[in-house]
């Protein structure tokens, strides 16, 4: 049994490079210009500026919704692909409901859509027409017989046949005629499935000039079904797969990407920024890097995987006794996510922290007024939270309040964090706020910075 998950892990391993050298040769390419980095817009889902936003709702409710989107968030992460008999399978892992979307158009002339930004997935991808089954979206689909740039890809070539090397035997249509490519992609609760092609993909930059990416592959989502808003229309995978975003640039932004998440709190007009290249260094004398795991052949590629230690509230810590991921790599890991709101911990582990915090707060507890949160407290000017410091391996990052508990309504402060009962460990994004998070999938490093994101 051993050797079995030992092969398919060096197969896994041997295609994802083989990939990544093939997207070298294809002349994916983009302006001079992007050599020198470029940054885009990232909009909350709960932001103002979202297609997303419900100005009906209050506070309250959004912050329940995120509670909830967490918890599936988790059960995506740790569920079994879904896989269809006569597609080649991979796996993306999506929470349904992203938090973070990016300004993207597709195609020539070019189209817009709305695209979920998620660092859990790979490949990028819209629903397309014709349609057999599709998410309802009140987006227009996209038409690829419209766009002078849309290349399906060949089920004979190369890349096609080591997306997933279990599945290579599957990689043609039983159409006669019909070469083209086909992906099909699980999900915990649903999939998209469709023609695999290259097109030119065009992001709106902060720079003012949209930043063009010729020859990007892409998803075309012919079957697509699962829990999606109706304004969404695809998914820009940020994950460390060969297929993502951040693989595909490459070189070209040397491996770097980086983002700064604004608080809730921020003003209507704040929005997140996501850097790429040199726009991404993250530099200075308070950032702490720490190894990004991907020396671990049985864990997929997609995930960023870090090696947690302890956490410590003031003086007190509590030592990481470690999670599983997949069911199949177990220890102090923890997957940092920019689609997951609160941190999730093994239940166990949970329960110390839990109790060391409740411990240091002397203000009084109080319920959830939507019973999704396990420790909340009476908010009072007095209100003081502990020092709470996450140790990675290599990097202490102290907590502000803000990355601790959040206002589930005017009068009641709650812990943002929560248990999982299945050992599942996750660094959400409440934690990330405010701090400017650079990856460096080349070195393979993740760093920390303290920041004001709203000025970055």
């Amino acid at each position: 049994m051993a050797a079995s998950v030992n092969h398919q892990s060096l197969l896994s391993f041997l295609s994802v490079t083989i990939i990544i050298f093939i997207l070298g040769l294809t002349g994916f390419s983009f302006t001079r210009a992007q050599t020198r980095g470029f940054s885009a817009e990232l909009i909350h889902r709960d932001s103002p500026k979202s297609p997303f936003y419900n100005p009906s709702e209050v506070h309250s409710e959004r912050l329940s919704k995120a509670f909830h989107r967490s918890i599936a968030r988790v059960s995506h992460f740790k569920s079994p692909p879904v896989f269809s008999k006569n597609l080649p399978e991979s796996n993306v892992m999506y929470g349904g409901g992203g938090e973070y979307i990016m300004n993207i158009s597709i195609g020539t002339p070019s189209v817009e859509i709305v695209a979920i930004a998620d660092t859990g997935s790979d490949l990028i991808w819209t629903q397309c027409k014709p349609c057999s089954q599709c998410i309802r979206s009140n987006a227009p689909l996209f038409d690829p017989d419209a766009s002078s740039t849309y290349k399906p890809l060949s089920c004979f070539s190369f890349l096609c046949k080591i997306i997933e090397p279990s599945t290579a035997r599957t990689s043609c249509p039983a159409k006669p005629g019909d070469n083209t490519c086909l992906y099909s992609y699980g999900y915990g609760s649903g999939f998209s499935s469709g023609d695999l092609a290259t097109e030119t993909l065009t992001l709106s930059s902060e720079l003012g000039s949209p930043v063009i990416l010729r020859k990007t592959y892409i998803g075309c989502g012919r079957d697509d079904r699962g829990t999606f808003n109706p304004v969404e229309s695809g998914i820009i995978g940020l994950g460390g797969g060969a297929l993502s975003l951040v693989s595909q640039l490459g070189t070209s932004i040397a491996g770097k990407f980086s983002y700064c998440l604004v608080p809730s709190y921020a003003k209507p007009n704040t929005s997140s920024k996501i850097h790429f290249g040199k726009n991404a260094v993250v530099s200075g004398l308070s950032v702490v890097s720490t190894p990004l795991l991907k020396k671990y052949p049985q864990a997929r590629n997609t995930f960023y995987i870090l090696n947690l230690q302890a956490i410590s509230v003031d003086d007190l810590r509590i030592n990481f006794t470690g999670s599983i991921i997949e069911t199949t790599l177990e220890g102090n890991f923890i997957i940092i996510d920019s689609g997951t709101p609160l941190t999730i911990l093994p239940s166990a582990f949970y329960t110390k922290l839990e109790s060391l915090v409740a411990g240091k707060i002397r203000a009084k507890q109080v319920s959830d007024p939507n019973q999704d949160f396990n420790l909340c407290y009476e908010i009072k000017s007095d209100f003081k939270v502990p020092r709470i410091t996450v140790h990675f391996d290599g990097a202490d990052v102290d907590l502000a309040p803000l990355n601790a508990f959040i206002s589930v309504s005017e009068k009641v402060l709650c812990f943002a964090f929560a248990p999982d009962d299945g050992g599942m460990a996750i660094y959400g994004n409440i934690a990330q706020t405010n701090f400017l998070i650079g990856y460096d999938t080349v070195k393979q490093t993740l760093s920390f910075k303290p920041s004001d994101c709203s000025t970055q």
